[in-house]
């Protein structure tokens, strides 16, 4: 207890000197990444931690808490809904006709030559049918729609949304990806999560593709909207604030409190479920599949449960992610940030152990963001305090020395993929088993 307090604490001062050193306002956003980050690693510890389930999907799961964003919260777009809305739903719901219909013919005659041939008039079928409707609304003012929009809803019921669309991709994966072994496993999940980012990419009827949904609705005011209140400006005064600077910080401060509580709810479940007799039977799956399966324990099915719920909560975390940017751009999903980075959070905080993965959340977090302008402090200081060692007539050598520290300085975001491996080696050094190790 002791050590988690201790480690908690130090998260914490660091992000406090971060708003002392810098400001309030990098401290903030920080924090809410870090929160976000913390949600990412629960849900892959509940499947890895506890379960012993390699998912380097992350990313995919998290693209589409992103896409429920734009779905439920985005006013729909009355004119691509009349160019070509209702023959886009025609043809998704043709193209899942198809694959339910080769579905039964295989389980009735286990013939492989009738399911192609359903597959392929099916998929004809829905090509003629989507294709002119796709391409009708994509043509409605494509500069600043060409989709369908959402359904207009409050942008925090997208969180829960995500969860379940993400769910629902779990679920499918997991019926065709979970009999594999391990390594076979996080090819698989790596590969499906790549043909979601393309189809979020490519579709621009779906979210607009490359070209990004901008400008998404906030679950908290604008600081435009702010700094036009009079009552919101007399407040900032008595502080001693700008009405600048105290709208960016209320509103942060606004997401900090909503992640917060979403954050809680999960730790406090997945608390509840790792000390329950159903985290007790995981574990025992995880450390002994053979004997699991020997006491009568449905191994398959209890992975795809425990795959499902932990890709849920990274689609809850992928919703929060794009609401705190307020934009959906899918090229930006990068394997490096949404799973690399998630699964040293869990390795560095302690595999197994949800507070620990919550600690690495924030830990890793803060490293990846704060490596590039330390390294720039730390060179420049390095250079300022060499120059003034030197002599006047070791000019040539000055010269030098400035320009070594300047491409230091002007290469130091490439310190952050140092550093994550500098950080995940000295821990499984000194600490195998993470920061705050399995109980």
């Amino acid at each position: 207890m002791i050590r988690t307090l201790g480690l908690f604490a130090l998260v914490a001062a660091l992000i406090v000197g971060t708003g002392m050193v810098q400001s309030w306002n990098s401290a903030l956003l920080i924090l809410n990444m870090g929160l976000v980050s913390a949600v990412m690693a629960l849900g892959v510890n509940l499947q890895w931690g506890i379960a012993g389930l390699f998912n380097v999907g992350i990313m995919g799961f998290v693209a589409l808490g992103g896409l429920a964003v734009v779905l439920t919260s985005v006013p729909p777009v009355a004119e691509a809904w009349a160019a070509g809305g209702l023959r886009v739903m025609a043809s998704l719901l043709l193209g899942a006709a198809t694959v339910a219909g080769a579905v039964w013919v295989w389980g009735r005659t286990q013939s492989g030559w009738l399911v192609a041939a359903v597959l392929a008039a099916g998929f004809v079928l829905y090509r003629l049918v989507r294709d002119p409707g796709v391409a009708a609304v994509e043509a409605v003012d494509p500069a600043a729609t060409g989709f369908l929009g959402g359904l207009g809803l409050p942008v925090v019921l997208a969180w829960p949304v995500g969860g379940l669309l993400a769910a629902g991709a779990a679920w499918i994966i997991g019926k065709t990806a979970l009999g594999l072994r391990s390594d076979y496993l996080a090819i698989a999940t790596l590969g499906i999560s790549e043909i979601v980012i393309a189809i979020l990419k490519n579709e621009d009827w779906l979210a607009r593709g490359v070209k990004n949904v901008i400008g998404l609705p906030r679950p908290v005011p604008y600081e435009i909207d702010l700094q036009n209140d009079p009552a919101f400006v007399e407040r900032a005064a008595g502080f001693g604030l700008d009405p600048t600077t105290a709208s960016t910080l209320y509103t942060k401060l606004g997401y900090s409190v909503m992640f917060t509580a979403v954050l809680v709810i999960l730790l406090v479940l997945a608390q509840l479920a790792l000390n329950s007799p159903w985290g007790r039977m995981m574990r025992a799956i995880r450390d002994n599949e053979v004997a699991a399966r020997a006491m009568g324990k449905d191994v398959t099915f209890r992975h795809l449960q425990v795959f499902v719920l932990g890709s849920a909560i990274c689609g809850v975390a992928g919703a929060m992610m794009t609401t705190l940017d307020g934009q959906l751009t899918p090229g930006t999903y990068q394997p490096l940030r949404y799973t690399f980075l998630i699964w040293v959070m869990v390795i560095v905080g302690g595999s197994g152990n949800n507070l620990g993965a919550v600690l690495g959340g924030f830990l890793i977090w803060f490293l990846w963001v704060q490596v590039e302008p330390m390294a720039v402090w730390v060179f420049g200081s390095l250079n300022d305090a060499a120059q003034a060692g030197l002599t006047d007539q070791s000019g040539a050598l000055r010269q030098g020395l400035a320009g070594l520290t300047a491409h230091l300085a002007e290469n130091a975001q490439q310190l952050r993929l140092l550093t994550m491996g500098v950080v995940l080696l000295v821990v499984l050094r000194f600490s195998p088993r993470g920061l705050l190790p399995e109980r």
